[in-house]
């Protein structure tokens, strides 16, 4: 992808709308965007501390910021990442709440643009949920934190690919097993890529990762509705997908 890549400043990066964006905007084409990634981090299970760039969970992403970056020869994609408010799902699930907010500046911004979720952990949940958002195509979900009875049905239509570790401790890769079996109910398509020996950090491996993100955020990003490759192999799989 052609454009500007921008960076992070002074730990907080540059929001699309000002300092109290909730999206921070990190590689902007250099014409209209006909498309956009947006990278969700993980976090707690419960902080109201709040959220900083230079968090672990934060720095984690830049690598898979990069493989979205390197995802396609599109030079019309733009790429984001989500700012949240805490460090904490909490029990009012902010971070849902805050990817709505950065959808909503996308929106406004850019107008409306076709949008792949890119989520680690906690992010991977909250990009799930906000998956309900009619922009939202496409959903990849890292070592998603998919607790027993996560909802579905905000998946109708969407295309759906989780990639978790075997051997993560801690996110449960048969609760993103089960999650995937029931969003096919509802999902246009959804698939696991259970990666061997790969850990939550996504250290382990970790080049195997990043080649896996771009290829499948390559696949989401297409606007045929059947993928290919290693997404397209995991959605027609009965089962999750050894890899």
């Amino acid at each position: 992808m052609g454009g500007e890549a921008v960076e992070e400043a002074g730990g907080g990066g540059r929001g699309v709308a000002g300092s109290a964006s909730a999206l921070v905007v990190r590689h902007r084409p250099a014409g209209s965007p006909g498309a956009a990634v947006v990278v969700l981090h993980g976090g707690r299970e419960h902080s109201r501390e709040a959220s900083r760039g230079w968090h672990l969970a934060a720095l984690r992403m830049r690598p898979v910021l990069r493989a979205a970056v390197a995802a396609t020869d599109r030079q019309d994609v733009l790429v984001g990442e989500v700012r949240y408010r805490y460090r904490g799902w909490n029990a009012t699930a902010d971070p849902v709440h805050d990817t709505v907010r950065a959808l909503d500046e996308l929106r406004r911004t850019v107008g409306e643009v076709p949008v792949t979720l890119v989520g680690h952990s906690m992010g991977g949940r909250a990009a799930l949920r906000a998956a309900a958002d009619p922009a939202v195509r496409g959903v990849l979900a890292l070592a998603p934190w998919c607790p027993p009875g996560e909802p579905v049905e905000q998946l109708g239509g969407k295309r759906i690919v989780v990639l978790h570790g075997d051997s993560d401790r801690v996110t449960d890769p048969g609760e993103s097993a089960d999650y995937v079996r029931r969003a096919r109910r509802t999902a246009a398509q959804a698939g696991l890529v259970l990666v061997r020996r790969g850990d939550h950090a996504m250290l382990r491996r970790c080049a195997d990762w990043h080649r896996a993100t771009a290829a499948i955020v390559a696949q989401l990003l297409r606007p045929e509705r059947v993928m290919e490759g290693l997404a397209g192999e995991a959605c027609a799989a009965d089962g999750p997908l050894p890899w």
